[in-house]
């Protein structure tokens, strides 16, 4: 019997203010992070019965400990959802979150599911990235890839090498610039309306309230950055200023079939147009945007003149100068990350994707002109991913494209 493909929707997203490794997330579990921002989107929508929910997936990048046993199960019986309500974990490295969206919508579009929740944690603190992770030494020793593949802030360098015109003064001049977007989109409310207040205890400072981003740095300008040192090379051009730090967080939101939103009464943030995901060599793995945005704007049958809204992970700064560069998109361009990105707000890994999302849904809320935007990231070993997304409520202005590919593509 052949299979009609639905249209997929995001619906909502939240996430936790994101902590700095380390600090007010250190004696707080990674696990009760997912069910903050589980048990806030089921506040926020009483208009779906939690009975409805077909699945949870939840990502993170190193899954054991508190980020282990199989987490979008543990994370749903720990919010309260009905035991009827399964769940199961995935990772794609930084990508985790983004991966678990496009899974559960592949799923809704092929008509098994009809509402899910996606989403993704990393509690850097708790577990730092390849934390006990027992790499196989074939990698090195057979010269599959170099020795510094491993080390993301080594393959920034690279992509250094690889593209000269991407200086240091180019990459402190963008991470200033994210800094103060994230800082004037604080002052306009922009960031706070995502937000889920978590609970700290702290065995000596006792308890307290995480409601807001703790990495930030709004009054940070690039004659700032120019005195950081670059600990990956001497002489480099990669700081911890034009880089994402260590952090702790968790997202979530809810995907469904437009036609189950509509039935129950969900709001629709956007619609899942298409999405891809692409392999580049290991050394240097920020490029991965590129040929994944490729990839899913020839599915989509669109060009990147089509797109009216941009998020990029920003996991270091020389990364998304290259797309911008490749793509021929100044780094000032209003379109990319307007609201700043990770390089301010910090990454924790696998939680990232939908961060993204939530930034993009508001931007197509503030801009009915725009009709198509898309999620994209690079990822640890020598990935990208990109998804792309269409404004529900484009008022008809704009670009005439209109996208050939399905959710299920």
């Amino acid at each position: 019997m052949p299979h009609v493909s639905r249209d997929v929707v995001f619906v909502d997203g939240v996430r936790t203010p994101f902590g700095k490794a380390g600090s007010m997330y250190a004696e707080t579990r990674a696990d009760d992070l997912v069910v903050n921002c589980i048990r806030e989107l089921v506040r926020r929508h009483p208009e779906l019965p939690p009975e409805r929910i077909d699945d949870v997936a939840i990502a993170a990048t190193t899954q054991t400990g508190d980020q282990g046993l199989t987490l979008g199960r543990t994370t749903a019986l720990l919010a309260g959802l009905p035991r009827s309500v399964p769940g199961f974990a995935i990772d794609r490295m930084c990508a985790g979150a983004m991966t678990a969206v496009t899974t559960v919508a592949s799923g809704i579009a092929f008509g098994a599911y009809d509402v899910a929740i996606a989403g993704g944690v990393e509690h850097m603190t708790h577990h730092p990235m390849g934390f006990d992770a027992d790499v196989n030494p074939r990698f090195v020793a057979e010269k599959l890839v170099a020795p510094d593949a491993l080390v993301m802030g080594a393959t920034a360098e690279n992509i250094h090498d690889r593209y000269p015109a991407i200086t240091r003064e180019r990459a402190d001049a963008y991470a200033a610039m994210s800094q103060q977007r994230v800082g004037q989109a604080y002052a306009d409310g922009v960031i706070q309306e995502s937000l889920v207040g978590v609970a700290l205890r702290s065995q000596e400072q006792g308890w307290g309230l995480a409601s807001a981003d703790e990495p930030p740095r709004p009054g940070t300008t690039a004659e700032v950055l120019a005195g950081l040192r670059t600990p990956f090379r001497p002489h480099g051009r990669v700081t911890a200023g034009n880089a994402a730090g260590l952090n702790d967080g968790a997202t979530a939101c809810l995907v469904a079939a437009e036609d189950t939103a509509t039935e129950l009464g969900l709001p629709v943030a956007m619609r899942l147009v298409t999405y891809a995901f692409a392999g580049v060599d290991p050394e240097v793995m920020g490029v991965g945007p590129v040929p994944s945005t490729e990839k899913a704007l020839a599915k989509a049958g669109l060009t990147i003149e089509d797109i009216g809204a941009i998020e990029i992970n920003e996991a270091f700064a020389v990364q998304v100068l290259a797309f911008l560069d490749h793509f021929g998109v100044d780094a000032e361009d209003p379109r990319v990350n307007p609201y700043g990105g990770a390089i301010a707000l910090g990454h924790p890994l696998a939680s990232s994707g939908v961060r993204l999302m939530i930034h993009l849904a508001r931007a197509f809320r503030d801009h009915p002109e725009v009709r198509y935007g898309l999620t994209t990231m690079c990822i640890g070993l020598g990935m990208g991913g990109t998804v792309v997304w269409e404004n529900p409520a484009w008022d008809g202005t704009g670009t005439t494209a209109t996208a050939t590919s399905g959710a299920a593509a």
